[in-house]
């Protein structure tokens, strides 16, 4: 499943290269997708829409878009209701395929694309799913105030070492998975937790509240590191994440763990291990980390 900075990636492509084009017409395939709002509404809020901004929020790509004026004003007074009513968000989770293309009209047609929005630039964005765990959601904003989508837990490229203390340090769960819980920190999954982790030099089963100030302190470091560093690499190709060009992500290569298992710490030249914590698999190296 892309993580933070995969999604990231993605939503700054998308941002360069679609921020400002309008949406002509949207197109969503008749197979099973567990969409998380009805086809029609999608392409009813998407159609003659204005992409103003394309942003990472938590796991999800958040499409700001705005009504044209003169479709959205027609046979209507110019009040303030009015203008409220135009903005709206289209929401996308990939989940664990799901990729988001922009490409030319005339490009071939993957086999597991299930939506393509044509823009009036005269390309086209596609979802493609080939296992179809993606979601696709809109919803209309009312008041000017109304931010719209929000994620559970802390933006963790945010947040300081202050506010990110309090949210493990009395949990008995395995820090692997208090870092995994969306709700506390929103974003983190696997493959950045395994390697956070292992520049903090903590075991993915320790309990969060065993660990000192200290520890805390190397973990808050070591993960906003390793997802400025990952952002920067265009993020982890592992299965199917390309960015919204198709293209893959190279921090792969630069795992000291994940994925890694037998192999010799790129530190120590201890074998890296791997085990299940709550039904998730974890790496680490037994001499490196404690």
């Amino acid at each position: 499943m892309p993580e933070l900075p995969e999604v990231e990636t993605i939503a700054r492509g998308l941002e360069q290269r679609i921020a400002g084009d309008i949406i002509e017409s949207v197109w969503i395939g008749d197979k099973p997708q567990p969409l998380k709002s009805p086809a029609a509404e999608i392409a009813n809020v998407l159609e003659h829409s204005r992409i103003e901004h394309v942003r990472r929020v938590g796991k999800h790509i958040v499409f700001d878009l705005e009504r044209e004026p003169r479709l959205a004003w027609k046979n209507a007074t110019r009040t303030r209701d009015t203008i409220a009513s135009s903005r709206a968000q289209w929401i996308v989770h990939l989940g664990m395929t799901g990729q988001l293309l922009i490409g030319p009209s005339d490009a071939p047609i993957l086999k597991h694309t299930h939506a393509i929005v044509k823009l009036a630039s005269g390309r086209e964005l596609r979802f493609v799913d080939y296992r179809r765990f993606g979601r696709l959601a809109v919803s209309r904003l009312g008041a000017e105030k109304d931010t719209g989508f929000g994620a559970p837990g802390l933006e963790p490229l945010e947040t300081d070492l202050d506010h990110f203390i309090p949210l493990f340090n009395q949990r008995k769960t395995p820090i692997k998975s208090a870092l995994l819980n969306q709700k506390l920190l929103s974003g983190v999954g696997n493959i950045y937790a395994d390697e956070s982790l292992f520049r903090a030099k903590v075991r993915p089963r320790r309990r969060a509240s065993s660990l000192t100030r200290a520890e805390f302190q190397k973990l808050h470091k070591g993960l906003q590191q390793v997802l400025r560093e990952a952002i920067k690499a265009g993020g982890s190709s592992i299965n199917d994440y390309v960015n919204a060009e198709g293209r893959e992500g190279f921090f792969q290569l630069k795992h000291y763990v994940y994925g890694r298992e037998g192999k010799p710490c790129r530190v120590c030249k201890t074998p890296i291990k791997r085990v299940i914590i709550a039904g998730r698999s974890s790496h680490y190296c037994p001499h490196c980390q404690k």
